[in-house]
């Protein structure tokens, strides 16, 4: 009787709005129970049956209304083309390392690490611990938590040789991320229309960053030793630059690691210059047969401006990172995070604190680095066995990537897109070129998921280079 009587009054109800006009006034539940002499549970589950159908609309408060037919017309946003005019810079692509990949397939693309390379636990027990404290409610200094600093001038402290000033909590300024420091440190090192230096290849964040500054991008020829320290020079005399971006150790894409005589002649250069030398350790943690010992260790009279991120190593959904900068430097590095980010957010500051400082976070690193070997190890034998057209110039000694080169003759982009369609994710090299790719190459990580199928990888890729 329950059913029949809700379904006779929403029938009823159907027929009425089949005439009415949209946005016209149903009966209310009150005059609806008398007429039907029914009850007012039976009555809404009527009107919820016209809802579910998309036939009514109710408004709390007011009553149930006819729902009003929206007529769709096509957007018309023309009138932005002329508000924005041109753009003072070149727009930003989504790079290969950021796309998202679907379970079903092999994933060779990512900038990030797997999350079974993470210390997921100590993160989980982190953000709980975190939700108890002020964290949640207090605003952090804008430089950041005191004790966050105190870590990160430690950590770089540590690698301090004898008769070298180490770096003091107050040199360092927390940002959200590595990403968003250079920007900064772009924006007031570099600024607008003059020249930087950057490593080619290097870095695609970097590239990115430095166009949306405004900078002008100087590319200096690297490779998996490192630039070569006479060009870097010519560099600098011939463009007037004041500022060299690089990555030391175990750089993205190509996993160099400079020498400790190439340490000494670029940090003479910037001495020679009165320059700059933008240090980005985003893979510090990373070190496989190596360790990341930072050229700013060397330095204390200013020169070297550094970078360091822990959303790789800790958690991407923890975009904490820090730059260390001295004098002058430090001041406008401190006055621009204030303009564009005011403060990073004190809970995640709390939490990144947290796992950094637990006794764990040492021991999850020395497991890290036997993951990253096998995992390393793995894809360099497949690619030997199963891909013998792909050229392994060297084994990087830490990091997450394996920068190998093609053949000159390979078409790249076929290659990318019979790569996708067999289930195997790649980016071309392209990407981590400030300027023209001087080669066929590719970065391949072996951070990602299941690394068990990299021989699956290999042989697919194999077989793609041969016939493309």
């Amino acid at each position: 009787m329950y059913d029949d009587s809700s379904s006779r009054i929403a029938a009823e109800l159907r027929s009425w709005i089949s005439t009415a006009p949209p946005g016209a006034k149903l009966p209310s539940t009150r005059s609806l129970v008398e007429r039907h002499a029914a009850s007012p549970v039976t009555v809404q589950k009527a009107l919820r049956t016209l809802a579910t159908a998309g036939l009514v609309e109710s408004r709390p408060g007011v009553g149930t209304f006819v729902r009003t037919v929206r007529t769709a017309r096509p957007n018309d946003y023309g009138w932005q083309t002329g508000a924005l005019a041109t753009p003072g810079h070149r727009m930003p692509k989504m790079p290969a390392a950021l796309q998202s990949a679907p379970n079903d397939v092999i994933a060779l693309h990512s900038g990030y690490p797997d999350r079974e390379l993470l210390p997921e636990r100590l993160v989980r027990a982190a953000f709980t611990r975190a939700a108890r404290s002020d964290a949640v409610i207090n605003r952090p200094p804008a430089a950041g938590l005191g004790e966050l600093q105190a870590w990160f001038a430690t950590e770089l402290g540590s690698a301090v040789p004898l008769g070298v000033t180490p770096p003091a909590p107050g040199d360092v300024v927390v940002q959200p991320g590595s990403q968003a420091g250079l920007s900064t440190v772009f924006r007031t090192l570099v600024g607008i229309g003059r020249p930087l230096l950057i490593e080619s290849p290097t870095y695609w964040g970097a590239i990115l960053a430095a166009e949306q500054a405004g900078v002008e991008v100087i590319p200096v020829s690297s490779g998996f030793s490192g630039p070569d320290p006479d060009e870097l020079a010519r560099a600098f005399e011939r463009t007037g630059a004041r500022a060299f971006y690089a990555q030391p150790n175990f750089a993205s894409p190509t996993g160099a690691q400079w020498s400790d005589a190439l340490c000494e002649q670029v940090l003479g250069i910037m001495r020679e210059h009165s320059a700059f030398l933008i240090e980005d350790d985003a893979m510090h943690d990373f070190g496989i047969t190596a360790d990341s010992t930072p050229l700013a260790a060397r330095d204390d009279a200013g020169h070297v401006v550094y970078i360091r991120s822990l959303a790789k190593s800790v958690s991407p959904a923890v975009r904490v990172g820090a730059v260390i900068a001295r004098g002058p430097a430090h001041e406008r590095i401190l006055a621009d995070t204030q303009v564009h980010s005011m403060y990073v957010s004190g809970i995640l500051q709390a939490v990144a604190l947290d796992v950094v400082t637990h006794p764990s976070w040492k021991t999850h690193l020395r497991n890290l680095r036997h993951q990253l070997q096998s995992r390393r190890d793995l894809l360099v034998d497949s690619l030997r066995e199963y891909a013998p057209l792909v050229h392994i110039e060297a084994v990087p000694r830490g990091g997450i990537n394996l920068w190998v080169q093609l053949p000159d003759a390979v078409d790249m982009d076929r290659v990318v897109h019979e790569s996708r369609s067999a289930g195997v994710i790649i980016g071309a090299g392209s990407d981590w070129f400030p300027a023209e790719a001087t080669g066929k190459s590719l970065r391949l990580t072996y951070a990602g998921p299941n690394p068990g199928t990299f021989p699956d990888a290999a042989r697919a890729l194999g077989e793609i280079i041969a016939r493309c």
